[in-house]
């Protein structure tokens, strides 16, 4: 409502009222006084406009404009007009506007007259008509600028969106004709351009990937020998023994010990376990010097920080070109080691990286941080899709696991980009079966009622391999920070090559790659041409094939541990599945020894007679899906996964059983998955708004850090030199804006980087002003902008607000649900204190340490001073970081 319409701002009202409202009254400094309040309320209530006579009633509803009977189409209308009338349009002003508005301002151009995009001028008198009838400051109305985010920092959502809100408007305002609406589908076709494009180049890179893992893995232990039967070294095992049933019929694959003419048995074992080693380590060694020197965050599977960006976070150069480089190379060498980890998780990575390089070419999403983690979103989808072959699957992963916020268009750009990838990858056929992915199977047969109990006992044991494993694995990863591996990564890495290398050889299921062994374990024994891996034997001789299975997934599951962590590109859900896949084939091979032993059984009355009745591939694929489940702890992702892989409907309710056992056995462990113990063990502030953890039932005022604590701004009295000493003094990342440290009056919030940035601007090229130029935060009529510097519009004049008194569950929860970065408590105006995204994931991650009353040692006791201030700076920091004690670790 206008301010004149109250009959204040023209004199018409009653002067006490007036006063009271005033910051400068002698009332409102007695805000504590309650009869003082009442008398000011009755005052300020008896001048309501809304009981005064009126002729019209009064209504608060904007009036909408009626349409012409005999109007043109919209976009026709919005044609420029010619003749007298077309003086009278008045387009919105855009930000270039503004500055050119100022620019006039500071020439002291007497007319106030501005020109116009298409030509026309509008006169001053029409740029005081303001809305509420008063006159506009359009220096410190217009749009809120930022300079970027530093490193290590959290985006600002909010802003981030009504940046976008404002640029769509602008461009809504300028889309004048046919050229217009073109110019507007251009602008809404360049995200699905850059999600087309993101899925074709995570379709090539996949299937280049499978193709060279695939082919350093096998030169292990051989090559192919170039002939006259088409042989040629650049060939992998199974393409140079395309077409023959039995790899010992194969005459152009030869082993090492063929190749150096050794003929003794012992010789020849000696000579490929060597070759075998060797090659081992050469390619992990390789894999972890490109990441020490080219990409540090080309290491492990980079899921935690792919979560934690999609959660508001920046990580600078984590995914770059030389990122991206580094983790496609990394990553076939490291497949091809043999060491126990898969390629799924990077895969994710790499296509997050495709996608944040092809957002460059658009500046429209490239210059907003939050339509580019939507874009990623959908990357990660691609990612999964080319991984498992399964894009719906790939989908829900990413809405399950990865993805912070996920309105619906998300998810309808995260399919098209998952459907391009799944069929470019089939486009290039890698494998030439017309399969996505190696371990692809189907199957032929169902299965029975009393197998519920087996695929019961699968999902337990794939919650208990959850539970244990990430135990495991953090008790590693913290042991590796102070031991002498810490500063020397790639020797950790030779070590663990050297010992995998060593152990896997004399066991031919750890001797075999990981996607190879998976799919002998998924397939049925009729449909496996060449059982090298001795699966589908019959009677007692199965016995030392289980033996050897168990033993496979006890080593694997060690090794596992360790080496997911080392600084190389490292997965962790295929080696998961591989083990889950070894148990459940051991559990299969057994009862289908039983079924055999005892077939007239009453639990086996329903088997059909000269059939197979038990598939022990179905046990594997079972406890594949169950012991991923218990690491990632997803439940509807996998599900789907494991039926695009399978193909088979039927499979799909033993699936949901596993996976909700092993979800439920795991959670006794810890709410935590394999991503989530990463990302709290690398201090990520990482704010799930899905999280249903437990928070105190305490106001915010016990963990805010207090005014008195606070760096604060008084709006007057700065220069250029004096902030520049208050930056240098007060190394925060953040400081509020108030009217003086008196009344702590709250008027906005400035971050170091906007302040610092607008600094060094005054000081350069083309105002060169001097270290004495007056600097303020405030409206200040007289002031000259010639010789002065107004920061209002680097500064947040509408921060996110909650009284003092509000509960941190609320708190929060805003946090939480709004993707806050900073949030500021008053009382009545008047600042109370301060809490960060740092500080509320310092909270929640406390309250989960394993001493449930560890949060009381950062709880207030009435209003004594804050002993452990969460703003505190860091010696390490050379910007002033906001940091959280755990930055410190």
């Amino acid at each position: 409502m206008p301010i004149d319409s109250l009959g204040v701002e023209n004199g018409e009202g009653s002067s006490s009222a007036w006063e009271i409202l005033t910051p400068e009254s002698g009332e409102s400094s007695d805000i504590d006084d309650p009869v003082l309040a009442h008398n000011r309320d009755h005052t300020l209530l008896d001048d309501d406009f809304l009981e005064s006579e009126s002729q019209k009633p009064v209504s608060f509803k904007r009036k909408q404009k009626l349409p012409d009977r005999l109007s043109l189409p919209k976009f026709l209308s919005r044609l420029p007009k010619t003749g007298p009338q077309s003086s009278d349009i008045t387009p919105p002003f855009s930000s270039a506007r503004i500055r050119k508005l100022r620019e006039q301002s500071f020439r002291n151009q007497s007319d106030g007259s501005l020109p116009l995009v298409n030509g026309h001028t509008n006169e001053g008198n029409n740029l005081n008509d303001t809305k509420d009838g008063g006159s506009l400051d359009w220096y410190a109305e217009g749009p809120r600028r930022r300079v970027g985010y530093d490193d290590l920092t959290a985006i600002d959502w909010i802003f981030e969106y009504t940046k976008e809100r404002q640029r769509r408007r602008l461009l809504d305002s300028r889309a004048t004709g046919l050229f217009g609406q073109a110019q507007r589908l251009f602008d809404a076709s360049q995200i699905w351009l850059v999600l087309i494009a993101t899925g074709l180049a995570s379709g090539l890179l996949a299937a280049s990937i499978d193709v060279a893992s695939d082919w350093l893995g096998d030169l292990k232990i051989g090559y192919c020998k170039s002939g006259d039967d088409g042989g040629h070294f650049y060939l992998n095992k199974a393409f140079c023994c395309w077409g023959h049933d039995e790899s010992a019929k194969c005459v152009g694959w030869t082993p090492w010990s063929t190749a150096l003419n050794v003929n003794a048995v012992a010789g020849r074992y000696i000579i490929e376990y060597l070759f075998f080693v060797v090659y081992s380590v050469v390619f992990a060694v390789c894999a972890s010097i490109l990441v020490r020197d080219y990409a540090k965050y080309a290491k492990q599977s980079g899921i935690p920080e792919i979560k934690t960006v999609l959660g508001g976070f920046v990580i600078q150069r984590f995914m770059g070109a030389w990122t991206l480089v580094v983790k496609s190379l990394g990553l076939c060498l490291a497949v091809a080691s043999g060491l126990w980890l898969g390629k799924e998780g990077p895969l994710v990575h790499v296509a997050c990286c495709c996608a944040n390089l092809l957002m460059k070419f658009s500046i429209s999403l490239n210059d907003n941080e939050a339509r580019k983690r939507e874009v990623l979103s959908a990357a990660a989808a691609a990612g999964i899709s080319v991984a498992f072959g399964s894009p719906i699957g790939g989908v829900l992963f990413s809405l399950e696991q990865l993805s912070y916020y996920f309105p619906d268009k998300t998810m309808w750009q995260s399919f098209v980009c998952a459907m391009v990838a799944a069929v470019t990858l089939k486009g290039f056929n890698p494998f030439r079966t017309n399969q996505l992915v190696l371990y692809q199977v189907t199957y032929s047969t169902g299965w029975h009622g009393f197998e519920l109990i087996p695929f019961a006992l699968l999902g337990i044991l794939g919650g208990l391999y959850g539970g244990l494993f990430i135990k495991l694995n953090m008790k590693v990863a913290k042991w590796r920070l102070t031991s002498r591996f810490a500063s020397s990564p790639i020797l950790e890495v030779t070590l663990v090559a050297l010992v995998t290398a060593v152990v896997n050889f004399p066991n031919m299921f750890m001797r075999a790659q990981s996607s190879e062994l998976v799919h002998n374990l998924f397939a049925e024994c009729s449909a496996l041409q060449d059982d090298q891996l001795g699966l589908c034997k019959t009677g007692a001789a199965n016995a030392g094939t289980i033996a050897f299975l168990l033993l496979a997934a006890t080593l694997g599951f060690l090794f596992t541990s360790i080496t997911f962590g080392l600084q190389i590109p490292a997965g962790i859900i295929l080696p998961s599945m591989a083990i889950g896949a070894l148990c459940g084939r051991a559990l299969g091979i057994v009862v289908d020894l039983i079924q055999q032993a005892f077939p007239s059984s009453l639990i086996f009355l329903r088997c059909e007679p000269d059939v197979s009745c038990v598939t022990p591939g179905t046990y594997a694929i079972i406890g594949a899906a169950a012991a991923l489940g218990g690491v990632t702890r997803m439940t509807v992702s996998i599900v789907v996964i494991m039926f695009e892989l399978t193909g088979a409907l039927v499979y799909v309710l033993p699936i949901m059983i596993a996976v909700m056992l092993s979800k439920w056995v795991g959670d006794v462990f810890g709410k935590r998955d394999i991503y989530e113990s990463w990302i709290h063990f690398n201090a990520y502030p990482f704010l799930d708004n899905r999280d249903d953890s437990v928070v105190p039932d305490v106001p915010v005022s016990q963990i805010m850090t207090r005014v008195e604590d606070l760096a604060t701004l008084p709006t007057t009295g700065h220069t250029l030199h004096t902030l520049q000493e208050f930056l240098a003094t007060n190394p925060f990342r953040g400081f509020p804006v108030v009217s003086d440290q008196n009344s702590n009056i709250l008027l906005g919030y400035i971050t170091r980087t906007e302040l610092t940035y607008a600094l060094k601007s005054a000081e350069s090229e083309p105002r060169n002003l001097p270290p004495i130029t007056e600097v303020y935060f405030s409206h200040q009529p007289d002031a000259n902008p010639l010789n002065t510097v107004d920061l209002r519009p680097w500064m947040d004049q509408t921060p996110i607000t909650l009284n003092g008194k509000s509960t941190l569950h609320l708190t929060i929860d805003m946090f939480q649900k709004l993707g806050l970065k900073y949030m500021l408590f008053c009382d009545r105006g008047v600042l109370q204190g301060l809490l960060t995204k740092k500080d509320v994931w310092y909270i929640l991650d406390t309250r989960e340490i394993d001493n449930p009353d560890s949060l009381a040692s950062i709880l207030r006791e009435g209003r004594v001073s804050e002993e452990r201030n969460l703003l505190a700076a860091s010696p390490t920091l050379d910007r002033g970081d906001v940091v959280s004690p755990m930055d410190n670790r």
